[in-house]
């Protein structure tokens, strides 16, 4: 999964491939989500534990946004996303929860992008990142690629361009993509292309 922020938005990209070990267990799972209009955020982990925090983050964003009668700040949304993955990670359980996100998103002081590690921390960035296993491979195009001017539409270029290098070299990515963007229009999805 990766973020590119760009100078109008953000591109959020994930393959579709989901992994128990060697094996593909699923070949057209979403891994982006949205969370409102302006907020959306990648999965890459454990399956369950992410499908849960993902609905339990939806739910909190909407019910303070109801109570506030204002909308949360990506920031906001940011450390929500990781005090959840914080304290699911130190609850005591045979099976270890690791899930990672990458959250994209625009309020009032324009375009954000965080990560937020499997531990909880919660790191903003002011170009791009990547979660996953196939990020090793994709990191190193957008290091060679990137620059501060992108447009959006340079940016799902170079989010495409960044998941090929992980879908030919990993084997736990692939089966096909999706590219959502973030701009002044809000969440949406532009690219959604099966691998056969």
């Amino acid at each position: 999964t990766l973020a590119i922020l760009c100078k109008d938005g953000i591109v959020l990209a994930a393959d579709r491939r989901m992994t128990g070990g060697y094996m593909i267990a699923h070949k057209k799972f979403p891994k982006i989500y949205p969370i409102n209009e302006d907020i959306a955020l990648t999965i890459a982990g454990s399956v369950s534990d992410a499908q849960l925090l993902t609905k339990i983050i939806k739910a909190q964003i909407r019910l303070d946004t109801i109570r506030r009668n204002k909308k949360p700040s990506v920031k906001e949304a940011a450390n929500l996303t990781g005090s959840l993955a914080y304290s699911n990670i130190r609850k005591f359980t045979p099976f270890l929860s690791i899930v990672g996100f990458l959250l994209g998103g625009r309020d009032e002081q324009g375009y954000h992008v965080y990560e937020i590690g499997i531990d909880g921390s919660v790191v903003e960035h002011e170009d791009y990142a990547c979660d996953g296993s196939g990020s090793v491979f994709a990191i190193g195009v957008l290091e060679s690629n990137y620059n501060k001017d992108l447009t959006v539409d340079e940016g799902v270029k170079l989010a495409i361009k960044s998941l090929n290098a992980a879908l030919q070299r990993d084997i736990a990515s692939g089966s096909g993509y999706d590219v959502y963007i973030i701009n002044k229009d809000g969440v949406k999805k532009v690219i959604e292309k099966e691998l056969k």
